[in-house]
């Protein structure tokens, strides 16, 4: 089992820990990234290979950031 922290003992967080507006911000680029790639869809396939893309959109951003970087 896990040791309790007392209640009076703040923890910080250090590198790349979550924030509680990062979650409203994610939903919004995602709700955006549907936006983008449903209106370029043209049969329902497409709309639905269009709902993922909008899942994995990180991805997609990351990998064209590291291919720009020549990482």
């Amino acid at each position: 089992m896990a040791e309790e922290q007392p209640k009076d003992c703040k923890r910080q967080r250090r590198g790349g820990a979550a924030t509680a507006t990062d979650g409203p911000i994610y939903f919004l680029g995602g709700i955006g990234a549907a936006v983008y790639f449903l209106q370029q869809s043209t049969t329902f396939w497409a709309g639905a290979l269009a709902i993922l893309k909008a899942f994995v959109w990180p991805a997609f951003l990351v990998y064209q950031a590291m291919h720009g970087l020549h990482m």
